[in-house]
């Protein structure tokens, strides 16, 4: 993995190479980022720059020996530990090895749902258990085979328990040339003692404009097809990709047609969306009522007179100030907590036709409130 592979995150990525260049590489580093963000593919890449045979100024050669075994994640030096679905008291990361590598190369923004995906996880419950610590502790014990460094990519270090204490030790006092790199999305789930002996390297959310350049640039999606799933996917890159693997749709679109409908308070229309929106599978129904909660909260803005922070390709803002012209915030919120309950329960397999039927008439009854109001404030005395 290279920095130039990497979307965005040009600062860190700097700070990264010059940590190297000017010898100040912390024995055990926290790369702390959320979800989709590009915390693991830094790891990788920072740990492949700091092996590379020919560095360049900013980046690794990508040609060298130490890189193409990189590249192959199979280079001796480099270990990971991640969370996994133990079938056996005795399972370790490195039963997994093959699957992790086949997952990480598919797609380096890789998330926990879809590292589930390439295992038989069944209804387990995802750990980094203690054979899998007392595996760290030996594999760090011996010296480099062949690079300057021997790296541990800890990947999501908030799945360790207590039995993360096992660790201490050797993360306190390492070998010489060892390189711990924890990847992690939720600082408080972090065990205090590991927190503690590391340093810290905050990586933020990517923004709008670098999802939406790289669909347009590596996935040849259309400016607005872009547009509109960088803005669904609030920086998360992982989210982007598999909204692309799903082939998208135009949420913006059917969510407005919808709230049209609802107040215009259509009845038999509303019945054939609802009869449409029911057959959009589980994942299409979670990210179009992720898009209307979106949607509604940037309408919000508008209406707390901050449209300048307002995000929103240029038809979808025209059509949300439109919104504000039949709507207040009591009912822009009242709408977003009606979505997000929705979600909830389509996480939950609730039945989607009473669902978003249910929804509907929870719409309808908040934006005719609203005409009720407009019509009495609009009487003349």
């Amino acid at each position: 993995m290279q920095f130039k592979q990497i979307v965005g995150q040009d600062a860190v990525k700097q700070r990264l190479i010059n940590s190297v260049n000017e010898n100040r590489v912390s024995h055990a580093q926290l790369f702390l980022g959320p979800g989709g963000s590009g915390s693991l593919p830094l790891a990788v890449a920072y740990a492949q720059y700091l092996s590379c045979e020919d560095k360049q100024a900013d980046d690794s050669c990508g040609e060298c020996s130490s890189c193409r075994k990189y590249q192959k994640l199979m280079h001796p030096d480099l270990h990971f530990s991640y969370p996994f679905f133990a079938k056996h008291k005795d399972d370790t990361a490195l039963t997994f090895i093959e699957e992790w590598r086949e997952a990480f190369l598919a797609n380096p923004y890789l998330s926990l749902d879809t590292w589930r995906g390439y295992l038989d996880a069944e209804n387990k419950q995802a750990n980094i258990n203690i054979a899998e610590c007392h595996q760290i502790i030996k594999k760090l014990s011996f010296k480099p085979f062949e690079s300057a460094y021997k790296v541990l990519i800890l990947w999501l270090p908030e799945y360790l328990d207590k039995e993360g204490n096992a660790l201490l030790k050797i993360i306190e006092e390492p070998q010489p040339n060892t390189l711990f790199l924890l990847v992690a999305q939720n600082q408080d789930q972090i065990l205090n003692t590991i927190l503690s002996r590391t340093q810290l390297i905050k990586i933020p959310a990517l923004s709008y404009e670098d999802i939406k350049s790289h669909l347009i640039e590596k996935h040849n999606q259309s400016e607005s097809a872009a547009a509109e799933i960088a803005y669904l996917s609030n920086g998360n890159l992982s989210d982007a990709l598999l909204m692309l693997q799903e082939g998208g749709s135009n949420y913006h679109g059917q969510f407005v047609q919808w709230l049209r409908l609802c107040y215009g308070n259509k009845g038999i229309e509303v019945m054939s969306l609802v009869d449409q929106l029911s057959k959009m599978g589980r994942e299409n129904q979670k990210n179009f009522l992720r898009y209307g909660v979106s949607f509604i909260r940037e309408c919000c803005l508008i209406l707390s007179g901050a449209g300048s922070l307002v995000h929103l390709p240029a038809t979808e803002f025209e059509t949300a100030q439109k919104m504000t012209n039949v709507m207040n915030i009591s009912q822009a919120q009242g709408i977003i907590t009606e979505l997000e309950k929705a979600h909830y329960h389509v996480e939950r397999n609730a039945n989607p036709k009473i669902l978003f039927l249910d929804v509907s008439l929870q719409i309808i009854k908040l934006l005719n409130l609203t005409i009720r109001q407009m019509a009495v404030t609009n009487i003349p005395s």
